[in-house]
């Protein structure tokens, strides 16, 4: 490369990934807000008998810090940050159907369904995809 040449600057992070790196880092937030919710239930006295309200914030701390993660490295312009977005929006897929199947909880499954599916087309947009395949891409991007 000549002094006159500057380098080569990678290609912007498109909206459609952006945006989806907001929702998946807000739907990390929530699994944390959830952890705290567990933790505060229980140093106040309420105890389930079925679960730990101890290991259940545990879990939400790592899935949610996981998601949470995922969200900010896609916002960021980081490669990785996708496929746990993507493993997220998936298995709430499920969960959405059976809050409105089988919980009788339609208000609450059918917009975490909407949110999951509208999180998943930003992922696989046009624009997501040949960002995502584009070679000028730093090694960690």
């Amino acid at each position: 490369m000549s002094s006159t040449e500057s380098p080569q600057r990678p290609p912007a992070i498109p909206s459609t990934l952006r945006w989806a790196g907001y929702v998946t880092a807000a739907q990390g937030v929530v699994g944390l807000v959830v952890a705290a919710i567990y933790v505060i239930r229980e140093l106040a006295g309420h105890h389930e008998d079925a679960i730990s309200g101890y290991g259940s914030a545990v879990w939400f701390v790592v899935i949610g810090g996981g998601v949470l993660a995922g969200g900010i490295a896609l916002i960021r312009g980081h490669r990785w940050g996708r496929g746990l977005s993507v493993i997220a929006q998936i298995l709430l897929l499920p969960v959405a159907y059976t809050l409105i199947t089988g919980s009788g909880l339609p208000a609450v499954g059918v917009p975490v369904a909407a949110v999951a599916l509208g999180v998943l087309v930003l992922l696989f947009a046009p624009a997501s995809m040949a960002w995502l395949n584009d070679e000028d891409l730093p090694p960690d991007a």
